[in-house]
C-alpha cells in the first residue's frame, strides 16, 4: 500500500472507529442465534417473515437445480431467464403498472435511474432524509439539486416556483422513511407535480408489501395508482429474497434496459433470487393473513412502549424508533437489552442529525406476542436501570432525552446532499 493512501485509511479508522456487527447463526426471524444465545430480533427488515419460509425455500431450490447458482452474465447478453420476466411482469402487476425492470438491488436501482432519468437542464428535488441511495443517485445525476425540508409541502413549493426555466423538474422521495417510520404526505406531492408540471419518483422499499390494500405500497395505499411516473421497491425487505426494481410505462422500462448504467454493467440476479421474490410476490396477493399479522404486532408494540412514556417519533409504520438523544446513553441503552436477549439498532450520527440518536426497531409478522411482551418488559426494565423512568408508573416520567423534539425539528439531516 502507498504511503499516502496508508497514512489516510489509519486517520479515517482511527476517526471513524473499528467497524462491527453481529454475525447471525441462523436464518432470519423473529428470534434469531447470535454467539450461540438465542435474542428476540427486531432489527431486520423481514416484514412479513418471509425471509426463511418454505414457500420461497422450494422456490430458490428448484431454481438452483434447473438455471444453477448464477447466471454469469448481464441480462442484456445471456443472463436472463423466463424467472426474470415473471418476476417483473408480477411485480409491474402489483404496483399497478405497465412494466418493470429487475436491478440487483435497491441501491442499485436508485444510483442507475435517478441518472437516467434527470439529466443536464434538469432539476431535482429530494426530502433532505431521504435514504442514501436516492442521494447518491442525484449527486451522479447531472442534474441540479434542489433539496426540500423533511416532509415540508410548503418549502418544496417554494423551491419548486423559484426553480422555473428546467427542462425537466423530478420530485423523488421515499415513501417510508427508514429512520423515523413517517410516511411521505404523496397526495399532495403529486398534486404539486401537476401545478408546476413535475414528475415523481418514490421509493417504495419499505412500503411495499407494508402498505396498501394488497401490500402495493404507498401508492396503492394513497390510491395514486396512475399518478406516479417513477416506483422503485425492493426484494430483500419485506419480499424476503434481494434486489431492486424499477416499475412505470413500457417506454420509461424501454429506455431504462437501455441506459441505466447499472442494469446494463453487472451479472443478473441468480434465478434463484427471481424465484424466491417471485414466490413472495405471489404469496403476498393470496395470503392476507400475513400482513394483518404484522400490522396486529405494530399496534400491540406501539401501545406498550407508549404506555411506558417512550417517545416514538410519530412513526406510522412497522419502524418504530425510540428517541433518547444522546448518543452514548441509546448506545449503553442497546447493549443492556441486547444483554437481556433483545437484539435492537442503535441509530446515531452520521445516519441520523446529532442529538437525536435513537434505538430503531423493527416489527415483523414473524414475531409472536410472547416476543413483544418479553421486549417491551426489557425495556421497561433497562430504562429503570440507566434511570430513563421511573420506578413507579404514577411518577413515570422520561429524560429529557426523549423530549427533544425541538432539537428534533430544528436539526439539519448529517447526510450532505
Amino acid at each position: 500500500m502507498s504511503r499516502a493512501l496508508n497514512h489516510f485509511v489509519r486517520e479515517e479508522n482511527a476517526r471513524l472507529g473499528a467497524p462491527s456487527w453481529r454475525v447471525l447463526e441462523s436464518p432470519q426471524g423473529g428470534r434469531v442465534r447470535i454467539d450461540g444465545g438465542c435474542k428476540i430480533s427486531l432489527c431486520s427488515n423481514n416484514y412479513l417473515g418471509l425471509a426463511n419460509h418454505p414457500v420461497l425455500k422450494e422456490a430458490a431450490i428448484k431454481a438452483i437445480e434447473k438455471y444453477g447458482v448464477g447466471t454469469a452474465a448481464a441480462r442484456s447478453l445471456s443472463g436472463s431467464t423466463p424467472i426474470h420476466e415473471e418476476l417483473e411482469e408480477e411485480l409491474a402487476d402489483l404496483k399497478g403498472a405497465e412494466a418493470a425492470l429487475v436491478f440487483n438491488s435497491g441501491n442499485a436501482a436508485n444510483g442507475g435511474v435517478i441518472p437516467a432519468v434527470a439529466v443536464d437542464g434538469d432539476a431535482v428535488f429530494s426530502d433532505e432524509l431521504n435514504h442514501g441511495s436516492i442521494v447518491d443517485g442525484c449527486r451522479l445525476s447531472r442534474a441540479e439539486k434542489k433539496i426540500y425540508r423533511h416532509n415540508d409541502l410548503a418549502h418544496l413549493e417554494e423551491r419548486l416556483a423559484a426553480g422555473r426555466g428546467f427542462r425537466k423538474r423530478m420530485i423523488v422521495t421515499d415513501t417510508v422513511f427508514s429512520m423515523d417510520g413517517h410516511i411521505a404526505q404523496l397526495p399532495e406531492i403529486v398534486a404539486l407535480c401537476e401545478k408546476y408540471d413535475a414528475f415523481l419518483m418514490v421509493d417504495e422499499a419499505h412500503a411495499t408489501g407494508v402498505l396498501g390494500a394488497h401490500g402495493g405500497g404507498g401508492v396503492e395505499h394513497f390510491g395514486l395508482d396512475g399518478k406516479v411516473d417513477v416506483l422503485m421497491g425492493t426484494l430483500g425487505k419485506a419480499l424476503g429474497s434481494v434486489g431492486g426494481y424499477i416499475a412505470g410505462s413500457n417506454d420509461l422500462i424501454a429506455y431504462l434496459a437501455r441506459v441505466a448504467r447499472t442494469f446494463l454493467f453487472t451479472t443478473s440476479l441468480p434465478a434463484s433470487c427471481a424465484a424466491a421474490s417471485l414466490a413472495a410476490v405471489r404469496l403476498l396477493r393470496k395470503d392476507s393473513g400475513i400482513r394483518q399479522k404484522l400490522w396486529d404486532n405494530v399496534t400491540f408494540f406501539k401501545s406498550g412502549l407508549t404506555r411506558l412514556g417512550f417517545d416514538t417519533m410519530g412513526s406510522q409504520t412497522p419502524i418504530v424508533p425510540i428517541l433518547v438523544g444522546d448518543d452514548e446513553i441509546a448506545r449503553r441503552f442497546a447493549e443492556r437489552l441486547f444483554r437481556a436477549g433483545v437484539y435492537v439498532s442503535k441509530i446515531g450520527p452520521p445516519y441520523v442529525p446529532p442529538k437525536t440518536s435513537r434505538l430503531r426497531t423493527i416489527i415483523t409478522a414473524a414475531h409472536r406476542e410472547e416476543d413483544l411482551k418479553k421486549t417491551i418488559d426489557a425495556f421497561e426494565r433497562v430504562s429503570r436501570q440507566l434511570g430513563l423512568i421511573s420506578s413507579t408508573p404514577a411518577a413515570r416520567r422520561t429524560i429529557s432525552h426523549f423530549k427533544t423534539r425541538r432539537n428534533l425539528r430544528r436539526a439539519k439531516s448529517c447526510i450532505i446532499q
